[in-house]
């Protein structure tokens, strides 16, 4: 799979569209690209961008999950030209732009429903099926054992690559589509331009020859576990060992502290990860991966937003910002914590307190970052083993010197985190 160059050192940033207060959401977005250009992001997810479903819709506004015509553009968020100048601003900003694509399922009132009956799965009474075992009652799944769908749908991306010079897809539930469907998508795309491909699911095949990126789940999910006290730090050996081991090299997985998902069904940063919710961010961009930063995150987000109205996000200067920027700033800094497969492979240091601090190495020959992360509510004083922590550092956050020795200790209070950068 070969990446875009561009996506080397890209940090992913989620715009909600329902977050303004205003009609003309692409207007609106296009006043923060400055912002989020000096924030340091380099790739803007747009949500759906579609008119939403009337039929069996729910809430006030609909989900913009439900696709009611993927060559149109919803009037509450403006003009398909108002989305152009977006994604022509963006670019001159430096910024690349993916929008969310939904090729499992349309709305129950879909162009293609009168149109193509014949292209959607049906139930055993033979009526139209939304997906299986979910409450999604307002959608209905598509059926790709029909060659039109296929051709439609690539055809339907392939548009929007051409008319608006977007730069790829977040793709949902990536994993209800047949591989072969991305993977034929993947190279139509890349005919035109090369594209950045993020699934929402997360299985290495998809990364063979269709994605760059699929979601962390269970990285997340392991946080919040441990985060919670339900388990202790070697649960994320698994999943590192696991990333290091099971999956291909140059595989992306976006590592992620929040999204517009878990943030409406399941609970805030703050619900989610507690007192470990600063560490969990710095590992996002330090550990393996593909950072992204859910809008909102940046201004303190404490508030599960509304995912079937409009909900405001309130923007206010906050401590998170400043994190995100020194973040993304030793990120950019160190070609060893680059995404893959141009990053350096984490190396566990081992410690005294293995089932509650985390500590590895990333380096390569530009330098080395060494990191720790207190992941329990009491201080900690660390001792390490083993030869390869030893240096001359610069902390990352503050600036200052620091030479570690050969069985020298470092204090961490409770869920503190620190970086070391040697060059």
């Amino acid at each position: 799979m070969q990446h875009p160059d561009w996506s080397r050192d890209a940090i992913l940033y989620q715009i909600n569209t329902r977050q303004f207060t205003e009609e003309g959401t692409f207007r609106a977005a296009a006043a923060e690209l400055p912002r989020l250009r000096e924030l340091g992001v380099d790739i803007l997810w747009v949500m759906p961008i579609h008119p939403i479903g009337e039929k069996n819709r729910k809430g006030e506004l609909g989900s913009p999950y439900s696709i009611r015509d993927y060559y149109g553009v919803n009037e509450e968020f403006g003009t398909l030209d108002d989305f152009k100048s977006f994604v022509t601003q963006a670019h001159e900003q430096g910024l690349r732009v993916i929008l969310d694509w939904v090729a499992n399922h349309t709305a129950w009132d879909n162009v293609l429903v009168d149109e193509h009956p014949e292209w959607y799965a049906r139930d055993y009474k033979g009526d139209f099926r939304p997906t299986p075992w979910w409450d999604w009652s307002d959608i209905i799944d598509l059926d790709y054992k029909q060659e039109g769908v296929r051709t439609y749908m690539r055809e339907a991306m392939e548009y929007w690559v051409r008319e608006c010079d977007i730069d790829g897809y977040r793709c949902d539930v990536a994993g209800y589509v047949p591989v072969d469907f991305w993977e034929s998508a993947r190279e139509s795309l890349d005919a035109i331009k090369p594209v950045f491909m993020l699934a929402e699911w997360e299985a290495r095949d998809l990364h063979r020859r269709a994605f760059d990126a699929t979601y962390a789940w269970s990285w997340h999910e392991t946080l919040h576990r441990i985060t919670h006290g339900k388990e202790g730090v070697g649960a994320l050996f698994v999943y590192y060992s696991w990333n290091e081991r099971a999956w291909p090299e140059a595989a992306m997985r976006l590592t992620f502290t929040d999204n517009h998902d878990k943030n409406a069904w399941e609970g805030t940063m703050y619900e989610m990860l507690g007192d470990g919710l600063e560490s969990c961010i710095a590992l996002s961009f330090l550990g393996e991966g593909i950072p992204l930063i859910h809008n909102g995150q940046e201004a303190g987000l404490d508030n599960r937003l509304a995912f079937f109205r409009r909900d405001p996000i309130e923007w206010q200067e906050h401590a998170f910002g400043d994190l995100f920027r020194k973040l993304i700033a030793i990120r950019k800094a160190n070609t060893a914590l680059a995404n893959p497969p141009w990053g350096a492979t984490m190396i566990r240091v081992p410690n005294n307190y293995e089932s509650e601090v985390l500590s590895f190495v990333r380096q390569d020959d530009n330098g080395k970052v060494f990191a720790l992360f207190n992941f329990c509510g009491e201080a900690r004083v660390v001792r390490f083993s083993e030869s390869l922590y030893p240096g001359v550092y610069t902390d990352g956050m503050t600036g200052t010197e620091q030479e570690i020795s050969e069985g020298e200790e470092v204090a961490l209070g409770p869920w503190e985190w620190r970086v070391f950068v040697s060059k």
